[in-house]
């Protein structure tokens, strides 16, 4: 999809403090991403995300697995959200549900997601843990496009983040934590300059000014 120097939409779905929301909006406000968020959307009525959003003037909106009678049911309504706010791009922030196959396949290769790990090593809500226990001396951060596997989307970007002596999951996890807020930001831009081509499990950047 080729936005060109559009401001394209952005949807962002959000399940706790929204600290990569915060993260997007000021890069938004500071213009080093021509986007605006569209609205913000949580599985979660007690997510921060929400209060983030108001503070901002976001139209944010909570979307209850508890409401519905199924899973199905509940992401044609997400779907709805995002379709009513003409979204062009979904944006995962911290969203702690696997994204249904109809918001997918309605949004082929425009949902990104942001993972604390260098995937495909260590996908899964635990990346930071896992990467610990496991001894490595680098982690670091993922953005990659959405698809219907646990973190097995087409790789956008990646940050490495070495592994400190004495490091524990915190400690690593803030450091990653700072890879992620520049690097997602970045990765929108791309999408929004239309400088992302996906060619099977790769995605192309296309020379711009940077």
């Amino acid at each position: 999809m080729a936005i060109g120097e559009s401001r394209i939409r952005l949807g962002i779905l959000a399940s706790g403090s929204g600290t990569n929301l915060e993260a997007i909006a000021q890069a938004i406000n500071d213009g080093d991403v021509p986007a605006e968020i569209a609205i913000v959307i949580s599985d979660n009525p007690g997510a921060f995300a929400l209060e983030r959003a108001k503070r901002r003037g976001i139209l944010y909106e909570v979307v209850d697995l508890a409401d519905f009678p199924d899973r199905p049911s509940f992401d044609s309504e997400v779907l709805a959200a995002l379709a009513s706010a003409r979204v062009d791009l979904v944006v995962l922030a911290g969203y702690m549900k696997l994204v249904g196959k109809e918001i997918i396949e309605a949004f082929p290769n425009r949902i990104m997601n942001v993972h604390p790990a260098l995937l495909p090593c260590f996908p899964g809500e635990h990346g930071v843990p896992d990467a610990l226990d496991y001894g490595v001396k680098v982690s670091g951060v993922t953005v990659h496009f959405v698809d219907g596997g646990l973190d097995t989307g087409p790789i956008v970007a990646q940050e490495a983040v070495a592994v400190e002596e004495g490091d524990d999951v915190e400690s690593l996890h803030n450091r990653i934590h700072a890879a992620e807020y520049r690097l997602y930001p970045r990765a929108i831009r791309l999408f929004a300059e239309g400088r992302l081509v996906v060619d099977g499990r790769r995605v192309r950047v296309l020379p711009g000014d940077d």
